[in-house]
């Protein structure tokens, strides 16, 4: 009777506070999701995975976002993020690409329903970030900018007045932003000038004055936080290097600037673009699309990188193309979304951060144009 009184007060505590108990995301009793985009030219879809306990995945059902993707064959989107679960898994953000708007999903274990769909704020958008109730797109057409939402509890998005800030140059190749844990700062890569942005978020939650950085080694791609505010950065590395790709670590300074903490550091793969950090912040893993292997690197207290044993996690099968990449929220897994084979990786994260391959899911179309996974 004490253990029930005292759980009817932590609800009513979290619902006077207006926090919910309990995350949309988990209401379905469900161990998780991974969910993929299409990006498909006709009609961009979101296709749902139920994630078992042991890692395995089931297919459940496509959700349309109401938009229109790129379409294209392997990567036409050429970014990280164009898929992005908020932090507390409530929604999932979906950026369409074709018609220019970003679709906004309430996450229900892995059923999804659509409660919005914005115009994006410019042209092709890529990626999309979120920190707290703000939410940014990167567009890679035109005149490149980055534009800012507030997004409500409901999971409408209110363009904010005067957010649009634009990129170094048009047709710049911006490929992914990414919020920093304290949301003093939002960056942005940008493939074809080899750049990064610093933007510093202002109160009202618009964009100070652009600080760029050049990155410290060729090739700059993706860039992700840890959660001891490194930022990450991938680098496809050289034209015509044989496995030459690399990952840095930059801590943000007070104004804006990035100072390098481990400058190009190998990954021992090739056209290695996308990339992702454990709940923990303890590892970071790289998807080398080219070599169709996965690197893994400690992370450590103050941002530098230390190589696995043998810095090569996983390899996986010949031809896998295998682009974006997600960890689920326990932390316990790791998926790759492979362009070549129509199908999803599924790898076990241990202690150590080694990987241990689980098998595949398969059902996709091969080189199809997919863009994006997430996972919870």
């Amino acid at each position: 009777m004490v253990s029930r009184i005292r759980t009817l007060l932590v609800v009513m505590l979290a619902i006077a506070a207006g926090v919910p108990a309990r995350s949309n995301a988990q209401t379905d009793g469900t161990a998780g999701a991974v969910f993929v985009m299409t990006n498909a030219a006709s009609s961009n879809e979101v296709i749902a995975y139920k994630r078992n306990a042991d890692g395995s995945l089931e297919q459940a059902r496509s959700f349309p976002t109401g938009g229109r993707g790129s379409g294209g064959v392997t990567d036409p989107l050429g970014s990280q993020g164009s898929l992005t679960l908020t932090d507390d898994r409530s929604f999932l953000l979906a950026v369409n690409a074709g018609s220019g708007s970003i679709s906004v999903f309430r996450v229900h274990g892995n059923r999804l329903s659509l409660v919005d769909r914005v115009p994006c704020g410019g042209s092709e958008p890529v990626a999309v970030a979120q920190h707290g109730n703000l939410v940014y797109v990167v567009n890679a057409g035109g005149s490149s900018n980055v534009t800012g939402f507030r997004l409500g509890g409901n999971g409408k998005l209110k363009p904010i007045a005067n957010s649009i800030a634009f990129l170094t140059t048009s047709n710049s190749g911006a490929a992914s932003l990414s919020f920093s844990p304290d949301g003093q700062f939002l960056l942005v890569t940008e493939k074809l000038t080899n750049r990064i942005d610093v933007f510093h978020l202002q109160l009202d939650g618009t964009l100070g004055p652009r600080v760029v950085t050049a990155g410290v080694g060729p090739g700059t791609f993706s860039v992700v936080f840890s959660p001891n505010g490194a930022a990450l950065v991938s680098e496809t590395g050289p034209t015509g290097g044989s496995n030459a790709s690399a990952i840095s670590s930059y801590a943000a300074l007070p104004n804006g600037a990035l100072s390098p903490i481990s400058a190009s550091v190998p990954t021992q793969g090739a056209a290695t673009c996308w990339q992702a950090v454990t709940p923990d912040g303890r590892f970071i893993y790289t998807s080398n699309s080219a070599s169709s292997t996965i690197s893994g690197f400690a992370i450590g207290a103050k941002g530098a990188l230390t190589p696995l044993p043998g810095t090569v996690a996983a390899t996986l099968p010949a031809g896998s193309t295998n682009l974006d990449m997600a960890i689920s929220s326990d932390g316990k897994y790791l998926y790759t979304l492979n362009s070549g084979t129509g199908s999803v990786s599924i790898l076990g994260i241990n202690e150590d951060g080694t990987l241990t391959s689980l098998g595949d899911a398969g059902g996709l179309s091969a080189a199809a144009g997919f863009n994006g996974i997430a996972a919870i």
